[in-house]
């Protein structure tokens, strides 16, 4: 009876040992011995945007307010929040820098993303933003009626769409169109909005297309050969 008891503890030792060895963890074959864990600190890179400065012109103001941020300028007035990784400070040369508060990879993901965000809200209070788009097509035109834009592109009747507040849409040659704005999120938006009415077809191009939008075009079918 003790020789079994003693031949089946020593398998259970080496098994325990295998074990250890195949998951890279370090276990004793002493008996009732805890398995020892060891921690490493994760050392994230700081960002290559995150770390840049964000100059701020004499004629924007910021006003912090805890964990947020105010930005007026001759444009508009913009507010952004940032989450407990991040942290925006304003040095003695005037620029802002944004700064990680803890060092983890969320707060290395959040760095250069609130950077960058930040620095569209003094772009666009100061300078603002802008997105072109032209109508191709047979009959495609836009016109601008109050607070509305007017659209015909082939449909059954024509399509309006209201213009939100801060918004500017201004059509050329009634084919091009220019949406500017301080928010870029929302002149980005409003574009699409547009656009997504008649998406650029790949066969002949005709719809509604980013100015710089390069439309990659197929070969229609070919006839039958004679």
């Amino acid at each position: 009876m003790a020789s079994s008891v003693t031949s089946s503890f020593r398998v259970s030792n080496l098994k325990s040992v295998f074990v250890g060895e195949t998951n890279k963890l370090r276990v004793s074959n002493v008996p009732g011995a805890h398995v020892a864990f060891i921690r490493k600190t994760v050392e994230c890179k700081e960002s290559r945007i995150g770390k840049q400065p964000i100059p701020v012109p004499s004629n924007v103001t910021v006003k912090f307010e805890g964990q947020g941020i105010q930005v007026k300028g001759p444009l508009g007035e913009l507010a952004l929040t940032y989450p407990r990784e991040v942290l925006v400070e304003r040095e003695e040369s005037g620029t802002l820098r944004v700064k990680k508060a803890v060092e983890t990879r969320r707060a290395n993901q959040m760095h250069g993303l609130f950077r960058t965000l930040t620095d569209n809200l003094v772009i666009g209070v100061s300078k603002g933003f802008e997105k072109k788009l032209q109508l191709v097509g047979v009959g495609y035109r836009a016109m601008v009626e109050g607070n509305e834009v007017v659209l015909n592109l082939g449909f059954s009747h024509p399509v309006k769409m209201a213009i939100p507040n801060g918004l500017k849409v201004k059509v050329e040659e009634n084919t091009r169109i220019t949406v500017s704005g301080y928010d870029k999120s929302e002149v980005g938006q409003f574009a699409a909005s547009i656009r997504k009415w008649r998406p650029p077809e790949p066969y002949k191009g005709k719809g509604v297309k980013y100015a710089d939008e390069v439309v990659r075009r197929k070969e229609g079918k070919a006839g039958k050969k004679k």
